[in-house]
């Protein structure tokens, strides 16, 4: 919305990267340089294979550019857009990749608060990579946000002005398994009023197409009591996923004993 994005080139070692060039007036009469940097602060310290890269930032009188990753296949958004809809070996395997990021995420209290397909790019070897993190705060958070864009992704107590924690973005992980597998978002609707209501009601309906083992792990991040909603650790345990994935999560390599160097 801000500005524009390059492919570019560090001269000393060639490293390709994207840079993200922001304008400071367009930033100013937005009113979100807290949002820019909050954004630059918390994604720099991430690190995870599966979260974009901020590499760092400068400015100059008129702009901020933003170092970052580069992901040379795009944005799922587009991808989805291209296919109509994935099947469930790619879906499982993406939302692996999400719930494995959310949790290292959440583990630095940390809450992204916009998961949705147009914030998905993909890495060189098809990985998933959360992109924007323009909308993250540290938990929990009882801000009032303005909610923009769409509300497709956003769960029940956002919407109803409740405080929220890290939660919300196992919210938006169900609604994002139901698209990659439907096509579209579960509450999507002709008016805001109807999502609204869609959304608080917890309102929506499966194709018929929709295995059994899918609808189980949606209905059970669908939940509006956010306490009741599946942890990302039994996510990435449930039996549809296990079954579908081609991904193991990174947090459980780290379980799986390393030769010694006596064996090696």
């Amino acid at each position: 919305k801000f500005g524009n994005v390059y492919l570019a080139r560090e001269k000393q070692s060639k490293f390709i990267l994207a840079l993200k060039v922001l304008f400071k007036t367009q930033l100013e009469e937005a009113g979100v340089e807290h949002q820019l940097r909050r954004e630059v602060e918390i994604q720099s310290h991430l690190r995870h294979p599966n979260i974009l890269r901020l590499y760092g930032y400068f400015h100059d009188v008129t702009r901020v550019y933003l170092i970052l990753e580069y992901a040379p296949r795009g944005e799922v958004y587009k991808e989805l857009q291209k296919l109509t809809k994935f099947d469930e070996q790619r879906t499982a395997t993406y939302i692996t990749e999400l719930a494995d990021a959310l949790s290292y995420c959440h583990s630095k209290s940390v809450i992204h608060r916009d998961i949705k397909p147009e914030n998905l790019l993909l890495g060189s070897n098809g990985e998933l990579k959360i992109a924007d993190f323009g909308w993250s705060v540290h938990a929990p958070s009882s801000r009032r946000t303005t909610l923009c864009g769409t509300l497709d992704y956003l769960p029940p107590e956002m919407i109803e002005g409740r405080t929220h924690d890290e939660k919300v973005d196992i919210w938006s992980l169900g609604v994002l398994c139901y698209e990659f597998l439907v096509g579209k978002p579960p509450f999507e609707a002709e008016t805001y009023q109807e999502t609204y209501r869609a959304i608080s009601k917890v309102e929506f309906k499966f194709p018929p197409f929709v295995t059994e083992g899918a609808r189980d792990l949606i209905s059970k991040l669908l939940k509006h009591n956010p306490f009741c909603r599946l942890p990302l650790k039994d996510v990435l345990l449930h039996p549809w996923i296990t079954a579908n994935s081609t991904k193991m999560p990174n947090s459980r390599k780290s379980d799986v004993a390393a030769p010694s160097r006596t064996q090696s």
